[in-house]
């Protein structure tokens, strides 16, 4: 399987696109922006989330009863709701909650978890239990499988951030595209197709059908190599590696590509010692990152086209543990963020006194399955069956 990044840096494949004739030059570069479509950006928070400390229950006795040195005092806390509260750093996602554009859905899990970051993150991407039902293929990529293809090379999924590309993204006919540095797509001047004399090869050709292909490439190429030219200051951003991977991606959308889905990820939160200050300050890298997007996307009318998805492989243990940390745990709070959602607070909120007799951890309230197919079929408008191994009830997420 080969990404998007794969395909451009490929010199044999590009050798061959000054064979390409010049209308189909003309066809690439003039292929129609999207400007419409709905987009669905995901923000992977590796480690595990310690979600009892990001929404944290304020009426629950066992929160003072489990938490000593990590417990927050209830004056610092941000007001949603009666029954819970935000972590202080999370003074980005108030703003968010007073203009209607943030959700967080609680307890958020799948039966019987997994304790291992490798095991719980496979699951969430390719929703998937079983290891021999996955074959590679994550639950985006499946989406896209059967989804229109996006015109001018463009892939239907990219990745921001450095690694490898998520199983999410992969499928088997889709393209997804992983992207390090804003330079990735952006190809060499020597690389550029010039315009073609050949005569027209036929079309079951396969010459043709990789000259094609090396001019979409080149196409897209040109397209971002605008966009990264362009400079927009109207919405600053907070000067953190996600905020610098989400403002690309606000200029990949500006520029109506038609890339349906985007994904990145924050690291960090594997906090089996001294959470505290580590914890704030992801929340805050977190919570500005968002608003600073969503700020940006506002500014340009884009941002109703847009929702965020933000989730954890699972949260941390409800009791502390002897280093100023916790460890790994169950069920944890998952965020949506954008102006389309209906409500602010979805499912209840875990106990933490009636726990999980096997593990004494938070109960799963929430299949993380029932999510996706919301996401899918009510805002994407993709069959979710399929790429989640069969039907989910949907939650009430998005405004009609």
């Amino acid at each position: 399987m080969h990404s998007r990044r794969d395909f451009l840096k490929s010199s044999t494949l590009l050798a061959l696109a000054p064979t390409v004739p010049g209308f189909l030059a003309q066809t690439a570069r003039a292929a129609k922006l999207d400007r419409e479509g709905r987009i669905l950006v995901v923000v992977q928070l590796d480690g595990g989330n310690d979600g009892i400390n990001t929404v944290v229950p304020l009426k629950d006795e066992g929160y003072a009863k489990h938490r000593k040195i990590l417990r927050l005092p209830r004056s610092a806390l941000l007001s949603v709701i009666d029954e819970v509260g935000l972590h202080p750093a999370m003074g980005d996602a108030v703003k968010l909650l007073e203009k209607n554009q943030l959700a967080v859905v609680q307890a958020v899990g799948y039966p019987n978890p997994n304790r291992s970051h490798f095991e719980s993150m496979a699951i969430w991407q390719t929703a998937r239990y079983d290891a021999s039902e996955r074959h590679d293929l994550g639950w985006i990529g499946r989406a896209l499988d059967d989804a229109q293809i996006p015109t001018g090379g463009v892939p239907g999924s990219v990745f921001i951030g450095a690694g490898e590309l998520p199983t999410a993204l992969r499928g088997r006919k889709s393209v997804a595209s992983g992207l390090t540095r804003p330079e990735d797509f952006v190809l060499a001047a020597a690389a550029k197709p010039k315009p073609g004399v050949a005569a027209p090869l036929p079309r079951e050709d396969l010459a043709a059908f990789v000259g094609r292909s090396a001019l979409d490439s080149y196409a897209t190429a040109d397209r971002m190599a605008g966009i990264l030219r362009a400079k927009d200051d109207r919405a600053p951003y907070p000067a953190t590696d996600l905020a610098g991977h989400l403002r690309l991606i606000a200029g990949l959308i500006k520029a109506a590509t038609g890339t349906r889905i985007y994904y990145t990820k924050q690291s960090g939160y594997d906090t089996h010692a001294s959470q505290l200050g580590t914890h704030a300050a992801l929340l805050s890298e977190l919570t500005g990152g968002l608003k600073a997007f969503l700020d940006d996307l506002s500014a340009s009318k884009l941002a109703e086209r847009v929702v965020v998805l933000a989730f954890s492989e699972f949260g941390r243990t409800v009791k502390e543990n002897g280093s100023a940390g916790t460890d790994h745990g169950t069920a944890g709070p998952v965020f949506l963020a954008g102006p389309a959602l209906k409500t602010r607070l979805v499912g209840c909120t875990p106990s933490l006194t009636d726990l999980d007799p096997k593990h004494g951890d938070l109960r799963v309230g929430i299949d993380f399955r029932r999510l996706y197919a919301t996401i899918l079929e009510d805002w994407l408008g993709l069959p979710s069956a399929q790429p989640l191994g069969g039907a989910f009830k949907p939650l009430v997420l998005f405004r009609e």
